[in-house]
C-alpha cells in the first residue's frame, strides 16, 4: 500500500496533479547539474523539473495549516510541485497568495498550467526572472519560505543570496526550508545571530527547517 494514500490533503484533482508529476519524475542522464560534466545553465534542463518530493511537500502542507499561514514564496517554483502543497493549504487556511519565482520561462507557463489543473491558479503568483530580483520585495511579511533553487559550484551559493534578502521579510514565527543543503545557506542559517534554530530532517537525503525565533 502506497504511504501517498494518507497524505494530508484530502482534494482529489490536487493529488491527480501531484501523482501525474511523481509519475513523470526523471533526471538527466548523469544526474543533471550536480553530474560532473552536465551543463550548469538552469536554461537547459528546461523539461525537467527539479522538485522537492511529497513527504516535504506533507510537511509543508501541515506547517503552513498549523501556522495559519496566508503569504509564502519559493525558490524556485519549476514545474509547480512545490506550489501545489503551499497554495494548498493556504486554500484551505481561508486565502492567501505562494509568492514563486523561476527563471526559466517554459517552466513558468508549465508551471501555470499545472496550477490550473490542479485547481489553485487563483493562489499562486508565479514571478518569471532571477529570484534575487523577483523576490527582493514580497510586498509584506511572509509566513514561510521554501529556498530549492539552483545549485553552482561557486560561493555564494544563490541559497546563500536568497536567503539574505528574504530572511528580514519572514515573520518571527515563521519556517525557512531548504533543500539543497548548500554550504554556505547552512553557515547563515544556523548562526544563531541570524535570528533562526535549526534542524536537519532524514527527508530527500537531508532537508534542513529553521524557525524565525527573533
Amino acid at each position: 500500500m502506497s504511504d501517498r494514500i494518507h497524505s494530508p490533503i484530502q482534494d482529489a484533482r490536487v493529488n491527480a496533479v501531484i501523482a501525474r508529476l511523481q509519475g513523470a519524475r526523471q533526471r538527466p542522464s548523469g544526474g543533471g547539474p550536480r553530474g560532473g560534466f552536465n551543463s550548469r545553465d538552469p536554461h537547459a534542463y528546461a523539461e525537467q523539473g527539479f522538485s522537492i518530493h511529497p513527504e516535504q511537500g506533507e510537511l509543508i502542507y501541515l506547517l503552513c495549516r498549523g501556522l495559519r499561514a496566508t503569504r509564502v514564496a519559493e525558490f524556485a517554483t519549476s514545474v509547480g510541485m512545490s506550489t501545489f502543497y503551499f497554495a494548498a493549504a493556504i486554500r484551505d487556511n481561508g486565502g492567501g497568495t505562494v509568492i514563486g519565482s523561476e527563471i526559466v520561462p517554459a517552466k513558468v507557463e508549465t508551471a501555470r498550467r499545472n496550477l490550473t489543473d490542479a485547481g489553485l491558479a487563483d493562489y499562486a503568483e508565479i514571478r518569471e526572472g532571477d529570484a534575487r530580483q523577483t523576490l527582493r520585495d514580497l510586498g509584506g511579511p511572509v509566513d514561510f519560505v521554501l529556498i530549492d533553487g539552483w545549485p553552482r559550484e561557486e560561493e555564494p551559493s544563490l541559497a546563500r543570496e536568497v536567503i539574505e534578502i528574504v530572511a528580514p521579510q519572514l515573520r518571527v514565527g515563521g519556517y525557512v526550508m531548504n533543500d539543497n543543503a548548500e554550504p554556505d545557506y547552512l553557515d547563515f542559517i544556523r548562526d544563531s545571530n541570524n535570528g533562526f534554530v535549526s534542524m536537519t530532517l532524514p527527508l530527500k537525503g537531508g532537508t534542513e527547517l529553521s524557525l524565525k525565533v527573533r
